[in-house]
């Protein structure tokens, strides 16, 4: 996961409240500086090995954000779900890395709407983030988007292009101050539960 840094430009939605992703960004900022310094201490790239376990850790991870496309409401603010989400793609890299992936339970079966836009959010963000990856994974892997590194690489659309109309479907959702805050602590969780994969890398299975 490579979290975004995207700018956001808009203080504020529709009804005057604060822009949610303006707020996420803003208030999942120490999270996402802590992704950096544990993807660092993982140093994915230095093996194969490594690079394996890390793409068991977003294989998993997908798949709870995928789960959670499925809750009420949520297809309803974030239309084009049918293009997003990578577990797929994680899975086919790690047949081509020769590892059959165990399961583990899903903690995302709890998560309700909004919290669950807070986990795509973090999802959606890695993905913006990822293309610094995908370059590692090709430099010194010798791995593609063909090849071991498809969940690293972009939407067909872009990057950049998918990445503003998920933001701003955030910010027309029209939360409430409260739901708002169901979201931003969704974000919060979700880059928990990754930590938690990154920092136990080596008992994946």
């Amino acid at each position: 996961m490579n979290q975004a840094t995207s700018p956001v430009q808009d203080t504020a939605d529709s009804t005057g409240l604060p822009s949610l992703a303006l707020r996420l960004k803003t208030e999942t900022a120490a999270e996402h500086e802590r992704m950096h310094v544990l993807m660092g201490n993982a140093d994915i790239f230095s093996n194969l090995e490594n690079y394996k376990q890390f793409t068991l850790s977003q294989y998993y991870f997908q798949l709870e954000v995928e789960h959670l496309f499925e809750k009420d409401q949520v297809e309803s603010h974030i239309p084009d779900l049918d293009i997003r989400g990578r577990s797929a793609q994680a899975k086919l890299d790690l047949s081509d890395l020769n590892v059959q992936p165990q399961g583990q339970a899903l903690v995302s079966q709890t998560v309700e709407f909004p919290a669950a836009l807070g986990w795509i959010y973090v999802s959606e963000g890695s993905t913006l983030g990822a293309a610094f990856l995908f370059k590692q994974a090709q430099q010194h892997l010798g791995l593609s988007a063909e090849n071991g590194a498809r969940n690293l690489a972009a939407y067909p659309e872009g990057r950049a292009k998918v990445w503003k109309r998920f933001v701003q479907a955030l910010d027309e959702a029209q939360l409430s101050t409260a739901q708002q805050d169901q979201v931003v602590q969704g974000a919060l969780d979700a880059f928990g539960y990754f930590g938690e994969l990154l920092i136990n890398l080596d008992q994946l299975k």
